[in-house]
């Protein structure tokens, strides 16, 4: 049974609860059969539905108990949640529609407008029972879009279609994408019949929540729709991908300097087969060039790298609109990775290089269930046997890693040429990991633990995260061991993959719009700027707030005096795909880092640190021909970073612009320098 929340339900609409006269029952399980949780629809007999939701993994999942009315329409005309969302945020909101007057109420945010016909209220957070009454909504309107509140609009369309038996029984499912929430299309497995609803939602090689009984089936469709979501990225992989054939200048450009972090004068940059073939002083006569770019005088830089990310098919091009032409994917589904490399090179995948970490997790209530989960010695060797086989250059230990075999693993991955990082695995803290080889440690909360968290401490739950929220403010980074701990990273070149975009949760106060992407709020979809406004963590008073908040100023200071001590640092987010990286820029900047210096840590740091300095990192002849072209200059005003007007990457040119349109992103840069055909005749 899918857990219950502790808090009493109580009446809800004003009347005491009914009997269920129906129920529908939903399970969730990852794709090697684990289940995680759940969901249970209770139809009741005075027409309200409760909807019981919730899963755990990686020691974190939401629970939700919703109450809702349906209007004749389908939609929504009163609708309550309550519970915790995936890092333990209290989820309280309401919603109820009177006549042509709806209005809604969180601990986000409360607001109401005047409507006329269908909408749909769209919940910050809930169940997948509401992507159901999209469903049959949606299907009430014969294909017209739905409106949604509070803003928006929601529209369907079919994809496949599927006939499943399990047990005697057999049914017809169709596949539809919605578009309208979020980037990228919703993909949802639905029933056939004039009332139609979820039959089951897949992330494909993921995880698949399917009605009770019909489990066996969801491997089967996500099989299916992985064929779908294939062709349809592989659609705006030949849009938006423009090749460049023949030898192609970039003209009058200023080429930022990663070694020195300065910016050059004025020069063409001569590109073919996907490498810089030449750099010329800017006005060089051409040579040979078939096309160019005028790139008129704009900020070239080397493409930026992403250290800490986890790709998809739907992230690539976010990463490349913000310049990121190489993301190194910490921790994945090996399959899909695998799959998406060989896309990837045949050019059918909209996204920047992948260097791949392989990940290695230990068996616990709390595991990451993705890759390879181990218990012994022997079953690390064999899962770096398969990375190292396969061309991993990396590998990632993971919380729940067995700690009696970390000394032995890390040795016996170097010894296969893999470099080592990770999370410190439970038990442990950041200078015991150190003594057992590690390379790199990734996110500042597993350094700040290193001098809050003791062996007891359970570092695979949300303490993880609620020890350093609580406790950092209080360090004392000027203290010996913090120094000696410092210093110690210095001199063993040790690097550190702070990801500090992806905790400013620990500080977001819930109904405020958090700092790291106000600037770029306005230019999002109306349910992604909505949701910059939803705090994450569970505060529990101004103080605690307070707390938080000096915490996390504290962490992003400490990053500064890392940098300043010499210990070599990278460019990671965990967070969203593009944006992300524009935000950590600008939290290097905030830790005492000049612009230019910033850009050096995502350039040729990363380089670096992924060992591909031999080919990219730097505008230099012979290296791959990942070239970001800036309005503005971010090298003395990082905000500029935003203002990216063409990609160069693996033998294609992208416009930002042209990708942010796809995705229902209102552009940042309206004009791009367009690739024209040179008219000089090429000297022979």
């Amino acid at each position: 049974m899918i857990k219950i929340l502790a808090f009493a339900i109580g009446t809800t609409f004003g009347m005491a609860a009914h009997a269920a006269t129906e129920t529908l029952r939903y399970d969730r399980h990852l794709e090697s059969g684990k289940r995680t949780g759940g969901q249970v629809v209770e139809y009741r007999d005075d027409g309200t539905v409760q909807v019981t939701y919730g899963f755990k993994n990686n020691g974190r999942g939401p629970d939700l108990v919703e109450q809702i009315r349906l209007a004749p329409d389908g939609t929504m005309s009163q609708y309550s949640v309550k519970g915790n969302s995936t890092f333990g945020a209290v989820v309280d909101e309401s919603f109820e529609r009177r006549g042509d007057r709806a209005s809604w109420k969180s601990t986000t945010e409360q607001g109401e407008k005047t409507v006329s016909g269908a909408a749909m209220y769209l919940p910050l957070n809930s169940s997948p029972h509401v992507s159901s009454l999209t469903v049959g909504a949606l299907a009430a309107r014969a294909g017209a879009a739905l409106p949604l509140l509070p803003s928006g609009s929601l529209s369907q369309r079919q994809l496949d279609e599927m006939q499943v038996s399990v047990g005697g029984k057999t049914q017809l499912v169709h596949l539809v994408a919605q578009t309208g929430i979020g980037f990228s299309p919703r993909f949802l497995w639905v029933t056939s019949g004039p009332k139609p609803r979820l039959f089951a939602s897949i992330a494909p090689g993921t995880s698949y929540l399917v009605e009770e009984g019909w489990d066996s089936v969801g491997k089967q469709l996500g099989q299916r729709q992985a064929i779908a979501q294939e062709q349809l990225h592989k659609d705006m992989a030949s849009r938006l991908q423009h090749p460049l054939a023949g030898l192609t200048v970039v003209r009058n450009v200023r080429i930022f300097d990663s070694e020195s972090a300065r910016v050059g004068a004025p020069s063409d940059v001569y590109v073919l087969r996907g490498r810089i073939s030449a750099v010329l002083p800017a006005g060089s006569a051409v040579t040979g060039a078939a096309q160019e770019i005028d790139g008129a005088g704009r900020i070239m830089l080397p493409g930026l790298f992403e250290m800490h990310g986890h790709v998809s098919r739907g992230n690539g091009g976010m990463h490349l609109a913000a310049g990121v032409t190489t993301v190194r994917d910490m921790g994945n589904r090996n399959h899909t990775v695998q799959e998406m490399l060989d896309e990837i090179e045949r050019g059918t995948l909209l996204s920047p290089r992948v260097v791949t970490a392989g990940l290695l997790e230990g068996e616990s209530a709390y595991s990451w269930n993705s890759a390879f989960v181990i218990k012994d010695l022997a079953g690390a060797r064999n899962a770096i046997d398969w990375y190292a086989g396969r061309g991993y250059p990396q590998l990632k230990i993971y919380n729940s890693f067995p700690k009696e075999i970390l000394r032995e693993t890390v040795a016996y991955a170097h010894q296969r040429g893999l470099y080592v990082s990770g999370h410190i695995p439970v038990g442990l803290r950041a200078h015991e990991a150190l003594d057992a080889g590690y390379d790199e440690i990734n996110h500042i909360n597993q350094v700040m633990l290193n001098f809050l968290a003791t062996p007891q401490t359970e570092t695979r739950s949300l303490e993880r995260f609620i020890l350093p929220a609580e406790k950092t403010a209080s360090i004392d980074f000027n203290g010996k061991p913090v120094k000696d701990f410092v210093a110690r990273l210095a001199k063993q070149g040790t690097v550190i993959d702070a990801t500090l975009t992806a905790f400013d949760f620990l500080k977001h106060k819930d109904g405020d719009m958090t700092a790291l992407y106000a600037p770029i709020a306005a230019h999002m979809p109306p349910e992604v700027s909505r949701r910059f406004t939803v705090g994450t963590m569970k505060i529990a008073d101004a103080a605690a707030q307070k707390r938080y908040e000096a915490s996390y100023a504290k962490m992003v200071a400490f990053v500064g005096q890392l940098y300043r001590a010499g210990v070599p640092l990278v460019v990671g987010t965990d967070d969203m795909a593009g944006f992300g990286m524009q935000a950590e820029l600008e939290l290097l900047v905030q830790a005492g880092l000049t612009p230019a210096q910033a850009l050096q840590l995502a350039t040729r740091n990363g380089a670096r640190y992924t060992r591909t300095s031999h080919e990219r990192g730097s505008v230099t002849v012979g290296k791959l021909a990942d070239l970001v072209l800036v309005d503005g200059d971010p090298t003395k005003n990082m905000a500029d970073i935003r203002k990216v007007v063409a990609v160069i990457t693996r033998g294609y040119l992208i416009y930002p612009h042209e990708v942010h349109k796809e995705l229902g992103i209102v552009p940042f840069v309206k004009d791009a320098p367009l690739l024209r055909a040179v008219q000089t005749v090429a000297v022979k």
